[in-house]
């Protein structure tokens, strides 16, 4: 610093090469790759209350149904039967019993609420602006949401036929998997098929998660795109019972919600759940397009 000839103080330019900010015009150290790490992120998440109470009724919802079996009166032969007659056979299908009972609606609320709520409720408490003023890049902002929701979700998909397979195990012991057409599988194939069937309830989720992400940057209503999700999922599984509509039930993202019960069966039948798969990659991807180009050019003003 030097004094001019009025007695003010004059700043020194710096000198050529020297520190200043970063040729984008970004302040000197500013790295955007840095900005909101997915560990903090998903600290942030991990802390949040419906977080908590989410997975919370989830690893509850098994030893609910344990007990709702014991206490209820049931003198049926448990190798025989439907579905619900079966689940008390083997700690194997207790599980598929659990699947079957959360993979139409209960799977669906849960990633719609991690994939609805994650951008919404930035923008309902008005922090998203001071998010992006950090700043993080909106891309960036949107995949590392994206990413922890995904991790949420398949924490979510696993806790819950995991305590189910524990409980059931100790309460049922590790005999065959009976199925209602009276196939048995062995416990330790039943475990990976189970597996298996867990995999793709998360793949074919995933349009679920992208339809819940494109509502979440399109609204600062939380519950908006939440419900806007769930309801589309009901919406599809009214229309795919609705048969007049004949072969266009394919196309409806819920038509092959159940193809997962498949693979519990002695000969494993692909081509239900290969359809399954495609078809819900094939409206994620053009969900979440569609929410990175919405997020791109919206105008952010909570």
């Amino acid at each position: 610093m030097s004094e001019g000839h009025t007695g003010h103080v004059v700043p020194e330019l710096p000198e050529p090469g020297g520190a200043g900010p970063n040729p984008d015009g970004s302040a000197e150290g500013y790295r955007a790759r840095h900005t909101l790490p997915l560990r903090v992120e998903l600290v942030r998440q991990l802390r949040r209350r419906r977080t908590q109470v989410t997975l919370g009724l989830l690893a509850a919802l098994p030893l609910l149904l344990l007990l709702a079996f014991e206490l209820g009166s049931d003198e049926r032969n448990r190798r025989s039967g439907g579905l619900v007659d079966l689940a008390t056979a083997s700690g194997a299908n207790f599980v598929s019993f659990a699947l079957f009972a959360s993979a139409s609606f209960l799977f669906v609320v849960v990633v719609a609420l991690f994939f609805g709520d994650t951008v919404a409720s930035e923008a309902s408490w008005s922090s998203l602006k001071y998010l992006l003023a950090i700043p993080v890049p909106r891309h960036r902002l949107l995949r590392q949401k994206a990413v922890v929701s995904g991790v949420l979700s398949l924490l979510a998909l696993v806790l819950l036929p995991l305590v189910s397979l524990g409980a059931g195990v100790l309460w049922y012991g590790t005999g065959e998997l009976v199925t209602p057409t009276g196939e048995a599988l062995p416990f330790g194939v039943a475990v990976l098929r189970l597996a298996v069937a867990v995999v793709y309830l998360a793949v074919h989720l995933s349009w679920v998660a992208g339809l819940a992400l494109l509502l979440s940057v399109s609204t600062d209503a939380p519950l908006g795109a939440v419900g806007g999700a769930v309801l589309a999922s009901i919406l599809s599984q009214i229309l795919d019972s609705i048969t007049a509509l004949g072969d266009l039930r394919v196309y409806l993202p819920t038509h092959y919600s159940f193809a997962w019960s498949d693979v519990l069966t002695s000969e494993v039948e692909w081509t239900d759940m290969a359809r399954g798969a495609f078809s819900a990659v094939a409206y994620s991807a053009v969900f979440l397009l569609l929410a990175g180009r919405r997020f791109a050019t919206k105008d952010i003003t909570s």
